[in-house]
């Protein structure tokens, strides 16, 4: 094909994907969905393979094995005006039960030429607790209903039985059936856009400008790695405990082999399938392998499915990185952002100039109020960013979701509204962030007062093993959760777990600052004058720490 129309399609198709995303989120009923976008819509060619990455990337990688899967079930009995739909992590690659995906095959001509998917975190789908994202789960059936992949929608009409199952197995029917339904309407719509790029192109040429757009997504990583050296390195790191057992911490380990012009993913060394809910399934961590692997390559490259003909995977069986049912998973995010701190440290031998120190994590708070407000939810989920790390010439980010999320934080005046509760801090800690040449992004702070009863879960890493600086620069903050403000009972909690509070009672929930780069008494005086300034670093920690008067 010629580059332009492949150009033009490919341009149609992200924007497309953005219409979608922008359609999800403006119908969404959950706070998830409107507030913190929880979710991706994508569009695949004909075999499921992904065209364009959605914003949400560590969906991305979902996407092939739930339609493979969806493909081996129901071969030539698919048909049009279909919807699948699977929230299952072991059949369907989901990252987590919360999280259900709608597929619809796009048809031309009387064959699939596309389909079109979306993948959103549903306010409750059963289980032991409300929300069901539990902390300390033992087994996948802990979490929440599963639904392998089935149909909701066949032939262009509904199959309500399929409906009523899912909404029979939520503490939310409200939130989940408004949610699905939107979920299912910016399926649609993406299928009918496909369709009318298909009169517009011919449904042939854009088959072929899919493929046009993979191929050259594996050409153009497979050079960037063709200059990097041929070798082998090495990394690990620790998640603070699985849930179950806090003093145990559970090692992720990955060896990175570069030879002519593949590389190769080898997480073989990592510990064994954990009690708790931090497992991982493949497709959470070929996002953080893609992820990281751009990050230290080339900002410019743009992943699709074709990418994965550059890169090999070693699993061992039944690991962190390569559970088998029924090991529990909710706490997986966590897990993807550890892993993804060892995979930069990794890939930083190969390509200096793009080493990053760690970053933060982002977290998850439940609150299960007793009754809530009159007219609304009586559950509140919210999505907690942290700090980026250093890198080479430039600081850390703070108060931002980190590497594969690109999640919202839930504005105060939404909270205050929607639920009982008060917040009477929101803001940056200073000398958080590791200092260093170039320094860490800030932890960031949030105090609430509870003003009903409530059961809180509150889900987070990186407090024992705060993340590491490079070069010489410093670790960030670790991070902390305390509950009982101000009272005899005051304390610091786990780094994950189920807490029963009182009207009244307060928390401070506080994430972890990035690591900072290289040593911190060669930070250019400007810099620090400037940190303290804007109250990044205390008069205290420009003397003590790097060396200068502030």
């Amino acid at each position: 094909m010629d580059a332009i129309t492949v150009q033009i399609l490919r341009n149609k198709i992200a924007s497309l994907v953005d219409e979608m995303h922008y359609h999800f989120y403006r119908s969404g009923y959950s706070t998830i969905i409107r507030e913190s976008r929880d979710f991706s819509c994508v569009v695949l060619d004909k075999g499921g393979r992904l065209i364009v990455a959605p914003p949400m990337f560590f969906h991305a990688p979902v996407y092939r094995h739930l339609v493979g899967r969806i493909i081996e079930l129901y071969g030539d009995e698919i048909a049009e005006g279909d919807v699948f739909v699977s929230n299952h992590p072991y059949e369907g690659g989901l990252p987590h039960v919360s999280d259900m995906a709608f597929v619809s095959p796009v048809f031309a001509d009387g064959k699939i030429v596309a389909f079109t998917g979306s993948i959103a975190h549903k306010a409750d789908v059963g289980g032991t607790i409300p929300g069901s994202t539990s902390a300390n789960a033992t087994e996948i059936f802990q979490e929440g209903m599963l639904l392998p992949p089935v149909r909701i929608w066949k032939a262009g009409k509904l199959l309500p039985d399929m409906e009523r199952l899912i909404l029979a197995n939520t503490r939310q029917p409200d939130l989940v059936r408004g949610d699905v339904t939107a979920q299912i309407a910016v399926t649609h719509n993406g299928a009918q856009r496909v369709q009318d790029l298909c009169v517009r192109f011919g449904a042939q040429t854009l088959m072929d400008a899919f493929k046009a757009i993979l191929d050259g997504a594996a050409a153009d990583l497979r050079a960037c790695i063709e200059k990097l050296p041929d070798g082998e390195s090495s990394a690990e790191g620790y998640i603070d405990h699985d849930g179950v057992d806090p003093t145990k911490p559970i090692k992720l380990a990955v060896t990175i082999r570069i030879k002519n012009g593949r590389a190769t993913f080898d997480f073989s060394a990592s510990d064994p399938q954990a009690r708790g809910p931090v497992n991982l399934r493949p497709s959470m961590v070929e996002a953080c392998v893609f992820y990281a692997l751009l990050g230290s390559l080339e900002p410019t490259l743009h992943f699709n499915d074709g990418m994965r003909d550059a890169v090999d995977f070693v699993f061992a069986p039944k690991t962190i990185t390569n559970a088998s049912a029924p090991a529990a998973v909710s706490n997986y995010q966590q897990v993807n952002l550890k892993l993804v701190d060892v995979l930069l440290e990794a890939m930083a031998k190969f390509n200096p100039s793009r080493a990053a120190a760690s970053a933060g994590s982002s977290s998850a708070l439940g609150i299960f109020w007793a009754k809530g407000r009159p007219g609304q939810s009586n559950m509140q989920y919210e999505i907690l960013g942290s700090a980026y790390g250093a890198g080479a010439h430039y600081d850390g980010a703070s108060g931002t979701a980190c590497h594969l999320s690109n999640l919202h934080v839930t504005p105060i005046e939404i909270l205050e509204s929607e639920y009982p509760c008060r917040i009477n801090r929101f803001d940056l800690l200073p000398d958080t962030g590791g200092a260093g040449q170039w320094r860490g992004g800030l932890s960031m702070v949030r105090e609430y007062e509870l003003l009903e009863d409530a059961t809180i879960v509150r889900r987070y890493d990186k407090s024992k093993f705060p993340p590491k600086g490079l070069d010489g620069g410093a670790e960030g903050s670790g991070a902390k959760f305390t509950i009982r403000l101000g009272t005899p009972e005051q304390y610091d909690t786990p780094s994950s777990g189920r807490f029963e509070m009182k009207k009244g009672d307060k928390f401070r929930l506080q994430t972890a600052g990035g690591g900072g780069l290289g040593r911190a008494n060669a930070r250019d005086a400007e810099a620090v004058q400037r940190d303290v300034a804007e109250g990044y670093i205390t008069a205290d920690a420009a003397t003590r720490v790097y060396n200068q008067k502030p």
